[in-house]
């Protein structure tokens, strides 16, 4: 159990954190080692999300069953205790909402507890646009998380929400060098065990830039096809309903859609029978790009519309007949879509948003 003067320091520790520009992976590591300092932990994986889908992407991860990843992220998506999705609070310990049967989560029961796995706090990043991430923390053969671990995690919850949010705003810049990203979708066949059965040529150099592999000569890990994968498990077992989709920011402002189906060659067959998965990667749509980067410059519906006819091509007297509201309420709204994501002419919001 952590003192309250742990907790206060490893508070203080992460508000300085999050209120500098850091990007998404080097906030996260930061953050780990203070919540460290004051909740003791053996393993974690803490993964950003789509903020419209609830998908995870991004992994950062340190747990003794990487060998094992596939059906790690499969059972994730399918247990439905302590989801993030469904978290009634910030934070919660798998111990205490199972009063100690942790059996009763699927993913313990088919995989932690031969880990030897004894508790495991979760915690979810989201606000009012979305949601942007979300925390596991494990311990291995030590006690449980206490109250005041819980309530400390819930306490960092907003500040850190908030400062993935900005710095998801943050990647939304003209593309700039780099390889060139090919014009179509790529495609990762998978089993529903989330074995990888095929790829087409240009899948590597997807996943490479994705979740790059810690030597040159490795092969990348499809962490991302995974997610999408698992979640369209979890819709077909009624777990969750939300779309197997995610968005993916790549380095210089690319973006990257993920999205997973079913594969069956018998018409007659349903669908969640047990086929193998598709899972295309191809570049962002702008429609894709404007409702990720709405979210996360914290736009309202009105400001998001705009934006979207401005998308669309359309002028100030154009939207405002769309709208129905005058031209001087479009340009009201514009300066606060300026404010809000630091465009300071409608040329610059679009060339952030569309990446024209």
């Amino acid at each position: 159990m952590g003192s309250a003067a742990a907790y206060a320091r490893a508070r203080e520790t992460i508000l300085r954190i999050c209120r500098g520009e850091s990007d998404a992976r080097t906030l996260r590591l930061e953050a780990l080692d203070a919540i460290r300092r004051a909740v003791g932990f053996d393993a974690y994986a803490w993964l950003l999300t789509d903020p419209e889908t609830s998908v995870g992407s991004s992994p950062l991860a340190d747990v003794p069953c990487l060998p094992r990843l596939p059906q790690l992220i499969r059972l994730k998506y399918a247990t439905s205790v302590n989801r993030w999705t469904s978290l009634p609070s910030a934070a919660a310990s798998l111990h205490r909402v199972t009063g100690g049967s942790l059996s009763l989560s699927l993913m313990w029961r088919e995989l932690l507890g031969r880990y030897q796995v004894t508790d495991i706090a979760s915690s979810v990043y989201r606000d009012r646009f979305g949601c942007w991430g979300f925390l596991d923390l494990w311990r291995i053969n030590a006690p449980e998380f206490t109250e005041g671990d819980i309530e400390f995690l819930g306490h960092i919850a907003a500040p850190v929400t908030a400062a993935l949010r900005r710095g998801l705003a943050r990647t939304f810049i003209p593309a700039t060098g780099g390889d060139q990203m090919p014009a179509g979708p790529v495609v990762l066949l998978l089993s529903p065990a989330l074995e990888v059965r095929a790829q087409t040529p240009q899948t590597q150099r997807y996943l490479r830039i994705l979740v790059p592999p810690d030597a040159e000569d490795q092969t990348p890990v499809p962490a991302g096809a995974y997610n999408v994968a698992a979640q369209l498990l979890a819709a077909e077992a009624g777990v969750d309903d939300n779309p197997p989709v995610a968005r993916v920011h790549l380095a210089s402002g690319r973006w990257l859609t993920l999205r997973a189906a079913r594969l069956d060659t018998n018409p007659e067959t349903p669908a969640a029978a047990g086929g193998d998965i598709a899972v295309s990667i191809e570049p962002s749509t702008a429609s894709d790009r404007v409702s990720v980067f709405a979210r996360a410059c914290g736009l309202t519906p009105r400001e998001t519309e705009l934006l979207q006819h401005l998308a669309g091509g359309a002028g100030t007297r154009e939207v405002a007949g769309q709208m129905f509201v005058s031209e001087n309420t479009v340009q009201d709204h514009l300066k606060s879509i300026f404010d809000k994501s630091s465009a300071r002419s409608r040329r610059a919001l679009l060339a952030r948003a569309l990446d024209t």
